[in-house]
């Protein structure tokens, strides 16, 4: 039996469809593991607080045990992202589908630059 090119067509559209929404779940769910880790890393860290104990190196001793099974995306600099991440969205309903760490990392630097260009004004 020889194959339309319209049932080919809609078969190729289900998958193509699948891998984009499969890759969309999974860049979520890493979305979702850094801002728990950030979350994990803040409460642990400050208790709460907005600024940690003078000599706390929480982070820094994580990414020593972390970076030599997980790799440099659990360094001390990424760490503190996910914490910064964190303190900027204090709840997961804000964390949207459709961005990507990439765009989330973007959104934190540009956050960053404003603080900066706002000190510099006095």
């Amino acid at each position: 039996m020889k194959i339309s090119k319209n049932i080919l067509s809609d078969i190729q559209s289900i998958i193509s469809t699948a891998r984009q929404n499969a890759v969309r779940s999974v860049n979520f769910e890493r979305v979702v593991m850094y801002w728990k880790i950030g979350e994990r890393i803040f409460e642990e860290e400050q208790h709460g607080e907005q600024r940690a104990e003078y000599g706390a190196y929480l982070i820094k001793n994580l990414a020593e045990a972390l970076e030599p099974e997980y790799g440099t995306g659990f360094s001390a600099r990424q760490l503190e992202r996910f914490r910064q991440f964190y303190r900027t969205f204090p709840t997961t309903s804000a964390l949207r589908t459709e961005f990507t760490w990439t765009h989330y990392k973007l959104m934190l630097s540009l956050d960053n630059e404003d603080k900066r260009q706002f000190a510099n004004e006095d």
